[in-house]
């Protein structure tokens, strides 16, 4: 069943701007086949209600830094305000509270040269109320980043895909690719608004618009910058989360992320050290739809050992390393929001 709240050119619309983010408006709708207007209504009401945001993003392993899962147990009392603490800083995302609100999770980012996010590993343990920490080091991305789990449902025909698809980026340059402050200004809006005007991201960098252009190409084009989108699930009846962590025999460790990568459950899937290997974050439209996943997907795949299923009950912070900022209350107009 779907939302009677959203309809197909909402869920088309998501599926288009993670495709290619920042494309005109004008293209868009052409590409929709429906009218600029239309797409710069439904673009302004989704926004602005806070139902979508483009993220511009920095990939982890092209800036050489390391990636750490990390899940704290802790007294319910507590957990709010500990999961509101840890979405604070700057270095963590994909920060929630689950399993009735005794655990909460996060990613933990840091350059392989920095300690920050060793000393937020010491000083957890000795929070009050925090009765258990582990950290799971991310080894390999099998699904996720760049690539979206809406790209994986039929939301577009192929032919609106093939035209809706930038080239992807070379990658070519050496790696880790380094940041000036300059770049860190540019990718600090972006990382609130993947779709900021050129004269928004000229104005934070103090560069000039072509400047703006030809850099954002660059570390698009080495893969150091991404974009993505974080939308409400209720545009695509999804009403039930969870974190997979799963023990996988290390002969088969490759085959089976490869495997969860291709389900249309799966929104991110990676392996790691720890006891448990391989975590997978998933989303379906009920808790009966999960048990079903579990039961069929996850039970035919012979390498998986053990599996434990945590539930997210909220999600504090998104992928975005900065807190989002307050949207406006008035919605935006068409024309303004086309600028967006």
């Amino acid at each position: 069943m779907r939302s009677d709240s959203f309809d197909e050119l909402d869920r088309q619309l998501v599926n288009a701007l993670q495709l290619d983010p920042r494309i005109p408006f004008s293209r868009l709708a052409s590409v929709l086949g429906v009218s600029d207007q239309t797409v710069a209504r439904r673009y302004s009401r989704l926004r602005t209600e806070g139902l979508i945001r483009v993220l511009g993003l920095t990939d982890p392993e092209v800036l050489g830094e390391d990636r750490w899962m990390v899940r704290v147990q802790c007294t319910p009392d507590a957990a709010s305000a500990i999961a509101e603490a840890l979405a604070r800083r700057d270095d963590t995302t994909w920060v929630s509270l689950n399993s009735g609100g005794t655990e909460i999770s996060c990613v933990a980012r840091a350059g392989v040269d920095q300690e920050e996010h060793a000393l937020l590993l010491q000083r957890l343990p000795r929070t009050p109320s925090v009765v258990g920490v582990t950290a799971h080091c991310v080894m390999h991305t099998f699904f996720g980043g760049a690539m979206s789990l809406v790209t994986k449902w039929d939301t577009l025909a192929p032919e609106q895909v093939a035209l809706l698809t930038p080239p992807p980026p070379s990658r070519g340059a050496e790696r880790p690719v380094r940041l000036d402050e300059g770049d860190k200004r540019l990718l600090a809006v972006l990382a609130q608004d993947g779709r900021a005007s050129l004269g928004e991201l000229a104005a934070a960098t103090g560069w000039s618009q072509s400047t703006v252009r030809r850099r954002m190409a660059e570390l698009h084009d080495s893969g150091a910058l991404y974009f993505d989108m974080e939308f409400e699930r209720r545009i695509f009846d999804l009403t039930a989360r969870a974190l997979l962590w799963l023990s996988v025999a290390p002969a088969e460790l490759a085959a089976t992320g490869e495997a969860l990568a291709e389900h249309p459950e799966v929104a991110y899937a990676c392996a790691t050290t720890g006891a448990t290997n391989v975590h997978a974050v998933v989303f379906a439209p009920d808790t009966t739809s999960l048990y079903t996943y579990l039961t069929t997907r996850i039970a035919s795949l012979p390498a998986i050992r053990q599996v434990e299923t945590t539930p997210i009950m909220r999600q504090v912070k998104g992928a975005s390393p900065l807190p989002a900022r307050p949207l406006r209350a008035a919605r935006l107009s068409p024309a303004a929001a086309a600028r967006r």
